[in-house]
């Protein structure tokens, strides 16, 4: 019988996660000149205009590049569309889509250094970048987001570019979440005093490994930030599946004001 119980409770996980409806994340095109952003963006339940909600803006990894303003909820939507989730967590929900041909941050990727991913936030930002901020300061002065709750998120290029989002504009952010990513270590005494960010990695990621975030952690350290730092043991490059059920990781992003 317990055997039986279980069977049942997975297949119920199973069956809710596939009867999830994607198209709650409603498709918009944030056009800049002769520069186009897809975004899928999910708002509360019961939104109501004219009330302020935080901001939560979710960066997609390199596979999910293009412009079918699809392939980015392949990862974490499934995460903000639980009712239970939304129920508690009112918020309007951000997931862009970056070219095929692009990245979020400027990255070169250093193979002679045991592929360290080398991040230069000194220069102008990449054009997708440049996009993702100026959106977030639209959405910001909507009349429908609290200024004080933005975040920012991602997983591997993604990571990346939440490292990069904060060295950019560091005031523009309560917290942040990069899972197996790698950033500017140079550029982290630019980011907001105490910023709360919590960093995600599995050790035995051979994509972007673990060295990226660990020396992003230790400055982050000597720089007085609230760093949180989890590493999944014998964990690849997919640790973002065990971020996204990690039972404070929510509780702890939504927690943080400016």
């Amino acid at each position: 019988m317990k055997h039986l119980l279980t069977l049942t409770f997975v297949f119920f996980l199973v069956f809710t996660a596939g009867a999830q409806d994607l198209s709650l994340f409603e498709k918009q095109l944030y056009v800049d000149g002769t520069d186009t952003l897809p975004c899928r963006i999910l708002t509360p339940a019961n939104f109501q205009k004219g009330k302020k909600y935080p901001l939560l803006v979710f960066l997609h990894g390199a596979g999910e590049r293009g412009s079918d303003n699809e392939k980015q909820l392949f990862w974490g939507a499934s995460l903000f569309l639980d009712s239970l989730i939304r129920a508690k967590y009112p918020a309007i929900v951000v997931m862009p889509q970056c070219p095929t041909n692009s990245y979020w941050a400027r990255v070169q990727r250093q193979l002679k250094d045991s592929l360290t991913f080398s991040v230069n936030s000194d220069t102008v930002p990449t054009p997708p970048m440049r996009m993702v901020l100026k959106f977030i300061d639209e959405l910001a002065n909507s009349g429908n987001v609290d200024k004080n709750r933005i975040y920012i998120g991602g997983l591997s290029m993604g990571g990346m570019g939440t490292f990069d989002a904060l060295a950019r504009r560091p005031d523009l952010f309560a917290a942040a979440f990069p899972i197996c990513g790698a950033g500017d270590p140079k550029a982290v005494t630019r980011y907001r005093k105490k910023l709360p960010i919590w960093v995600f990695h599995g050790s035995a990621d051979m994509v972007v490994p673990v060295s990226n975030s660990r020396l992003m952690v230790g400055e982050l350290e000597k720089a007085k930030a609230k760093v949180k730092y989890t590493e999944y043991p014998g964990v690849g490059h997919d640790s973002w599946r065990n971020a996204f059920v990690e039972p404070e990781l929510l509780p702890f992003i939504f927690a943080q004001k400016k």
